[in-house]
């Protein structure tokens, strides 16, 4: 039998089995359905019944509904393609792998789910150590349509003779294949290093390192899905969080975690971390460098203390005929044997109305023995700390601090400058105040960390404050991303495991807000020093090391094989950035097309009419999803000189954005920006490059970028 047929016949094997995974699926959600609505029926008798009875049939009722739900919800995750995989053993019948564990009504085994230890094989036996595993087959579906299979036989000796093995590997199949908008998950074409990392015991940190396209992220979301399947018990209930470096980062991964059967995993990006902002905008690199430094938490805390801009400088209130006034010196005395006291501001009213009494009381017994007089302290105490004028005195001069309010302060740079003598120079200094006093573009991700750590400073607002939220900013509506989706206090805290991606670039800031978030949790760290856009990696260190705490279970995976890039487009991204990278640290590139990158020189006056040609020529020559990648600051302008050109496969994100993305074809624009504009020059160049799985066009008007050129 030729090839095609055999193969057909192989595909139309398969299909009767997805078949009949998907008709019990049917089965099952049906099944589910009727459930709920026989817990909504015992919700209405219950209102029917005694008193006594319905608090048994309600949380019955409850029960039903949400098992029901919860059922559902798994059962309508959006995946492509629910069966993936199948494994013939030695002598017993073939294993189905796939998303989910599905049975038959008999309870016999449609489909394991690749977490459990019955699937490990598919993604851990080799020909050296086979485990039992004759034919190993990858099945390409499109919904519930098998497209195709590929066989990889591990035990030639053992295949039987009416055994039909097709196709040359799983793996370079999937890697030609097209990028969605969506990041695909690649359970069906883990390697067995990938999976070493993905069943690592969950205590402790698992640091996963590799460059460009080695599945670090992929690794990181399935490590994610394993260890909830597998740990459900230890970190179901608080719950995964997964940070990423942006929002357009966060989108793309969205549909990973759901199209496995995880629905308690909680993805936020850098700007998102912080409950009730969505910072999207990126400040320049010095500017952000300021922002991000530990230095920062000094001069927050300085601002803290110091006196708030509309706070009086003078206090003089009545006592039996005698005028007592405190001068401003005073009351800054006062002031600051409060905070000596430590604590959150806004936890110490009641020590510095104690305080503040108590230099009334000294200022009133001065007076006294001027005038040969005693008075009665506590008398003199008890009398003032019950007057209005008091306590209008007090709410004025130790006012409710929120964070927004806080980090404005330092928009006055006289004001900061003595907040942040001897911390930060005086170019900082008026970079910062600039910064703080432009209210137009609202907070940047920088910002966020340094309003979390104002948070956690200052202390929440009184309770029957509670109602204005963190009060953040004036201007801030509470952020809806995530409403309804979990019954979950605000500034969570308590997250059983906890991602970190792109983990190179994050701020000693960055790290500090994220550890808040981690106290209890395991850690899954993913990262490629190569790529670091961040200024002093050893402060980024202390600070990282500062969130893991005493958590001493430590281990390191490096992944060394880059399955994203073709190796003709790997080798520019290595000349690149060769010279800041060290031996070992760069992938090994293992598949090839004959496609070498295009690097086109253009005049700056022809940029918009040469980036639509170019973009023209990759859309006719992919399928799949075009990227133009550019400075952060084109970003707006390239977009409206590509408007109404196939807008749904052609994408345009910053150089800072597109981290962790890739696209089937890329135009990058003006490198040297890339370059210029980032404090780690060429590292970012790096990461622009290899963001292509197919086909990489780049447009220069100087050729400075060009490792040849020094």
């Amino acid at each position: 039998m030729s090839e095609p047929r055999v193969r057909r016949a192989e595909i139309a094997i398969e299909q009767s089995h997805v078949d009949r995974v998907y008709a019990r699926l049917a089965e099952l959600r049906s099944q589910a359905e009727a459930m709920r609505a026989r817990g909504y029926e015992i919700g209405h008798g219950a209102q029917r019944e005694a008193v006594f009875e319905q608090a048994s049939m309600l949380f019955e009722r409850d029960m039903m509904v949400h098992h029901a739900n919860q059922t559902l919800q798994t059962l309508d995750a959006e995946y492509e393609g629910l069966v993936f995989g199948r494994l013939d053993h030695t002598g017993s019948e073939a294993a189905y792998v796939g998303r989910l564990g599905i049975r038959d009504a008999e309870f016999e085994n449609l489909v394991t789910d690749w977490r459990a230890p019955a699937a490990a094989a598919f993604y851990q036996a080799t020909a050296e150590e086979p485990m039992d595993v004759v034919r190993r087959r990858v099945i390409r579906c499109s919904g519930q349509s098998v497209l195709d299979v590929d066989d990889d036989v591990l035990i030639p000796d053992a295949v039987p003779e009416d055994m039909n093995v097709v196709g040359e590997g799983a793996l370079m199949a999937a890697l030609g294949r097209s990028r969605g908008e969506q990041m695909r998950d690649i359970v069906a074409t883990i390697q067995k290093e990938q999976d070493e990392v993905i069943r690592a015991p969950w205590r402790g940190v698992t640091e996963i390192t590799g460059g460009p396209g080695t599945g670090k992220t992929a690794v990181a979301l399935h490590r994610a899905a394993y260890l909830l399947y597998r740990y459900r018990r230890q970190l179901g209930g608080a719950g995964v969080l997964v940070v990423g470096p942006s929002g357009v980062f966060t989108n793309y991964i969205s549909r990973v975690l759901p199209s496995m059967g995880e629905t308690n995993v909680e993805l936020r990006a850098l700007g998102q971390v912080l409950d009730g902002i969505d910072a999207t905008r990126h400040d320049p690199a010095p500017l952000a460098a300021v922002k991000g430094s530990l230095r920062m938490r000094k001069v927050l805390l300085k601002a803290m203390r110091d006196t708030p801009p509309d706070a009086p400088t003078e206090m003089r209130i009545v006592y039996r005929g005698e005028v007592l006034k405190l001068g401003a010196k005073e009351l800054e005395k006062v002031r600051r044997k409060v905070h000596g006291q430590g604590g959150p501001p806004n936890r110490s009213r009641i020590r510095a109305a104690e305080t503040l009494l108590g230099a009334l009381a000294d200022k009133a017994e001065e007076y006294a023995r001027a005038d040969g007089k005693t008075i009665e302290r506590a008398d003199l105490i008890t009398e003032l700390g019950e007057r209005i004028d008091f306590h209008r005195f007090l709410v004025v001069w130790w006012p409710v601090l929120y964070p927004g309010e806080v980090l404005r302060w330092l928009s006055d740079e006289r004001r900061l400058s003595r907040t942040a003598k001897q911390l930060l120079s005086p170019a900082e200094i008026a970079l910062l105040a600039a910064s703080m006093a432009d209210r137009s573009q609202g907070w940047s991700v920088a910002d966020i960390p340094l309003l979390d750590e104002l948070r956690v400073l200052i202390g929440p607002p009184p309770k029957r404050r509670r109602r204005q939220r963190l009060e953040l900013d004036a201007e801030q509506a509470r952020d809806s991303r995530d409403a309804g989706a979990r019954l979950r206090p605000e500034h969570y805290d308590e997250y059983s495991h906890v991602v970190v991606d792109e983990s190179q670039d994050l701020s000693p800031m960055q790290w500090r807000m994220i550890g808040r978030r981690g106290k209890y949790a395991s850690w899954t760290i993913v990262g490629d020093p190569v790529q670091s856009s961040w200024p002093d990696p050893a402060e980024a260190a202390q600070a990282r090391d500062q969130a893991f705490g005493s958590r001493t279970q430590r281990r390191r995976y490096t992944l060394r094989t880059n399955y994203r890039n073709s190796a003709e487009i790997f080798d520019l991204a290595a000349r690149v950035v060769a010279g800041h990278a060290d031996d070992g640290q760069l992938p090994h590139a293992v598949r090839e097309t004959g496609l070498a990158p295009q690097v086109r020189t253009i005049e700056p006056v022809a940029r918009e009419s040469a980036l639509q040609v170019a973009a023209k020529e990759l859309l006719g020559a992919v399928e799949g999803t075009v990227g133009v990648v550019c400075a952060m600051d084109r970003v707006a302008e390239v977009e409206g000189w590509l408007t109404g050109q196939a807008e749904d496969r052609l994408k345009v994100v910053g150089s800072l954005d597109a981290k962790g993305l890739e696209y089937d074809a890329v135009v990058l624009l003006e490198p040297t920006e890339l370059i210029t504009e980032s404090l780690t020059g060429r590292r970012v160049l790096y990461v622009a490059l290899t963001r292509a799985t197919q086909l990489l066009t780049v447009l220069a008007s100087d050729d400075d970028w060009l490792p040849d050129a020094h």
